[in-house]
């Protein structure tokens, strides 16, 4: 397999998959590998296009799904729960619809499904393209530009500037783009009605309404899937509620562990309110 895949836990303890968002890696689920290690088999891999997984590419969701469910058939018995946050949410989606039996249960976090207003023209590859030879290639080796991009765009914490850096430098030309034209074309797959897993669908309160729209539309199309927003106590930054499971990451983890084992959801998940 093309994929890198960080392993840890027992092999004999329930599966997590989790999956990271576009242009991070593997590193970006530490707290949850952290907290959740001595109860779980965790498998965490990096995306294809990114990471320690750039010759496993192209980032597609299709490709991107398809190398997941092999992980799973291969290093996890072909029975698992899912994690995934933004782009790696997306990839959940498409895996629950392309090969529903391989899941249990499957976490969904922002993950976008309708266009975002406005933006079409910025998702084309050609002005990708010139983005990337603008803002990131002569940049690669700025750390004030990367650390601002990190803060405000990404939502990482500051411990977490190595890890995001290393990942920075070696995302190419073509996987930016990839990776870019994928998040923003993704729509609701085929096959999402035979979907068995139990599936939570959640966005942070204060994002986009297209994103709380695209989280409900998720849950509505998954028979029994819930829908819901995070309400997170003092301010985050747009990015920050999306990124919170390293911005919020006692919240998010006890969350995994509800979902998975049954219990209640943590108190700052509420239903979501339409804008």
């Amino acid at each position: 397999m093309a994929l890198y895949v960080a392993e840890y836990g027992s092999e004999g303890a329930p599966t997590i998959v989790f999956l990271h968002g576009g242009g991070g890696g593997g590193w970006m689920w530490t707290p949850q590998v952290e907290a959740l290690q001595g109860d779980y088999h965790l498998l965490v891999p990096d995306l294809p296009e990114q990471g320690r997984s750039t010759d496993a590419g192209p980032f597609t969701m299709a490709n991107a799904a398809e190398q997941i469910a092999e992980l799973i058939r291969t290093r996890a018995g072909g029975h698992v729960h899912v994690v995934g946050l933004s782009e790696g949410a997306q990839v959940a989606v498409q895996l629950l619809a392309t090969a529903p039996g391989l899941v249990e249960t499957a976490i969904v976090s922002s993950a976008l499904v309708h266009p975002i207003k406005g933006a079409g023209w910025a998702s084309s590859p050609g002005v990708l393209r010139w983005t990337y030879r603008t803002s990131i290639a002569p940049l690669r080796n700025a750390n004030w530009w990367i650390r601002m991009n990190m803060r405000s765009a990404a939502g990482v914490p500051d411990a977490y500037f190595d890890d995001f850096r290393e990942t920075f430098r070696t995302l190419s030309e073509g996987g930016f783009v990839d990776l870019m034209v994928a998040n923003q074309a993704f729509r609701l797959p085929d096959g999402l009605e035979r979907v068995t897993a139990r599936v939570l669908a959640v966005c942070g309160a204060g994002e986009y309404d297209v994103m709380k729209r695209s989280t409900a539309d998720i849950a509505a199309a998954i028979p029994g899937a819930l829908a819901r927003e995070v309400r997170h106590p003092g301010k985050l930054t747009l990015a920050q509620q999306h990124n919170w499971s390293m911005t919020a990451p006692e919240t998010f983890t006890a969350m995994v562990r509800a979902w998975i084992e049954g219990g209640e959801l943590p108190v700052e998940l509420e239903e979501i309110r339409a804008k």
